[in-house]
């Protein structure tokens, strides 16, 4: 059996509690797929789940890099890879969950990616550029010869903007043609792919909000403090829910503006997820309601995965 199911959504959508209990119907276990969730430490800032959360069963991918190291989405698919492929060999079910979109999509299509296509030096002179700059002038250095690409990032993920431009400097083709062309070989897996999606956006800016309060009573300011006093990380410092509270640590803005501006932070990047997942029209949509239960996520989740043709 080859079936790999798929959960996907914005942030503070239930994807972790409902991967864990499909886990338990279909013999599972779980891959994430956060970009943030891989560092050793940001237990909170990231969501990670806790080994109660988790109950029992077993997580991948999850806490085994530290903050100051780099991890490509190359490496990924890759690991995520040999996580399937243990799974399956066991006799169970592997279930992706998390909403890193590039993630999950660079790893459904089966990217194949050229690790000569690199160019340290180019990669420091578009930072100094950013840090000269600004953000928006990077992206728009990209805008110039990507603009497809660049309609897809937001001018805080200096990373994938950088490693865009960096596709067109040292090959003369965009990242969009070097996708295009990696897809030669279709992906060995079967895929159920599910997107938890609100009927009402207001149902999820109110878990976001509580999310976060959450997070806060948990030590999201350790987290944020740590990432803000070491500036070596550069990636990790970067998270939404650390980089949003360093004026506070600054002396420059009041906790209540910082959680505020968290809050709004964190609303705009599950809108930018939701478009990612929903113009993938191979993505079932989970429609949660407003006064849907847990119980009734699940139950629609299992009927989805049931009735699913795979792609």
């Amino acid at each position: 059996m080859n079936k790999v199911i798929v959960i996907c959504g914005p942030t503070a959508s239930g994807k972790t509690a409902l991967a864990v209990e499909l886990a338990k119907v279909y013999n599972g276990e779980v891959i994430s797929a956060d970009s943030m969730q891989i560092y050793t430490d940001m237990d909170v800032a990231s969501a990670k789940p806790t080994t109660e959360e988790q109950q029992g069963i077993p997580h991948h991918l999850v806490g085994f890099l530290d903050p100051s190291e780099s991890f490509s989405v190359a490496d990924y698919v890759k690991l995520c890879g040999e996580c399937v492929n243990d799974i399956q060999n066991r006799g169970k079910t592997a279930i992706i969950c998390g909403g890193t979109g590039l993630y999950i999509s660079s790893f459904v299509d089966n990217l194949e990616f050229d690790d000569s296509e690199q160019d340290f030096a180019f990669r420091e002179e578009m930072r100094k550029f950013a840090a000269e700059h600004g953000n928006t002038a990077l992206l728009e250095k990209l805008r110039e010869v990507d603009p497809k690409t660049a309609e897809t990032l937001h001018e805080n993920n200096v990373g994938r903007i950088i490693r865009a431009l960096e596709v067109y400097h040292t090959t003369g083709h965009t990242i969009s043609q070097a996708k295009t062309m990696s897809r030669q070989t279709p992906s060995p897996y079967k895929f159920i792919m599910i997107t938890l999606d609100f009927e009402y956006r207001e149902t999820l800016h109110n878990r976001i909000n509580r999310r976060v309060d959450e997070m806060l009573k948990h030590g999201l300011l350790d987290d944020a403090r740590k990432c803000f006093e070491q500036p070596s990380r550069p990636t990790a410092s970067q998270a939404i829910g650390c980089k949003e509270l360093y004026p506070y640590f600054r002396g420059e803005r009041t906790l209540e503006d910082c959680i505020d501006e968290l809050k709004l932070r964190t609303r705009q990047y599950a809108k930018r997820q939701l478009t990612w997942f929903r113009r993938d029209e191979r993505n079932l949509r989970l429609i949660i309601g407003e006064n849907d239960e847990f119980s009734d996520v699940l139950k629609k989740a299992v009927e989805l995965i049931n009735g699913s043709n795979t792609v």
